[in-house]
């Protein structure tokens, strides 16, 4: 399944519609969150919704289906600039990519 074309636009707009909603987006807030960063190649901003975990100053990123994306990528080797919505602002941290032994790839930003 290609998790970049239309369907996957749908979902994403769809989760973020959920982050916003009155009665829900509390909840949903508290373990998924938008980050933004640039692209290496392109040059362009690009946004998507993804699950988090935050210990103090430092989030991790599980990424689902990792060979299927490619936004996770932009942060191998020294890693780069992320920002992400916490707590009702935008944060910036350096965000590094890492895939291990079992092909699971985690980002993690230090904020």
């Amino acid at each position: 399944m290609n998790f970049q074309g239309p369907f996957a636009r749908t979902m994403n707009k769809a989760i973020v519609g959920l982050r916003n909603a009155p009665l829900v987006g509390k909840l949903v807030r508290k373990g998924i969150t938008v980050v933004s960063y640039t692209g290496r190649r392109s040059g362009k901003t690009f946004s998507t919704p993804v699950g988090y975990q935050r210990k103090g100053d430092v989030v991790s990123i599980e990424v689902m289906m990792p060979d299927d994306k490619t936004w996770w990528r932009n942060f191998n080797g020294e890693g780069g600039p992320l920002t992400l919505e916490l707590d009702g602002a935008e944060q910036t941290g350096h965000a590094t990519s890492h895939r291990d032994d079992k092909g699971k790839v985690t980002v993690r930003v230090q904020l």
